[in-house]
């Protein structure tokens, strides 16, 4: 069945390794240099793809501080707001109170002043009335003047003690 041929060996084996020294000097090398490349390409390439994913991740933590930044800032705007809300309400409310205190107060003046108008005008009156009645009852014709003196004197005295 199977016959061995000697010198058919030789050729093969003498065969073989002129084509593992001619490959060996032809294509070995070049092979060899272009894995070490490619090796190093991809060194190169794993380097700069944790380079690049540390300063996403920086970028993420700047990220994450500027919006912690941004929220502590608008939380601030917003407190001063209300601050600021609250102090203008008050006021407000404060000019409002007094602006009221001072309308009161201007009435309260206007009506003593209208009271004492009117006072006096009711004095004018009683004192005209006494001196008429007093005329009636003497029927004396006196001096004008000095009664409407002496009447108002009387009421002034009778103000005095009430």
């Amino acid at each position: 069945m199977f016959d061995i041929n000697p010198g058919l060996i030789v050729w093969t084996i003498i065969t073989f390794l002129a084509a593992v020294l001619i490959l060996r000097k032809i294509a070995w090398k070049p092979l060899l240099d272009a894995l070490t490349a490619r090796e190093e390409k991809i060194r190169t390439q794993i380097a700069q793809a944790e380079t690049a994913r540390r300063e996403a991740e920086r970028l993420l933590e700047e990220n994450k501080a500027q919006l912690a930044r941004a929220d502590e800032h608008s939380q601030r705007i917003l407190r001063e707001s209300r601050d600021m809300g609250e102090r203008l309400k008050a006021e407000i409310l404060d000019k409002a109170q007094q602006s009221s205190r001072q309308m009161v107060d201007q009435a309260k003046e206007e009506i003593r002043r209208e009271k004492e108008g009117a006072l006096q005008e009711l004095r004018a009156e009683v004192a005209d009335l006494a001196i008429g009645v007093a005329g009636k009852l003497l029927d004396v014709n006196l001096d004008s003047p000095k009664h409407r003196a002496l009447v108002d004197d009387a009421i002034r005295k009778m103000g005095t003690t009430s």
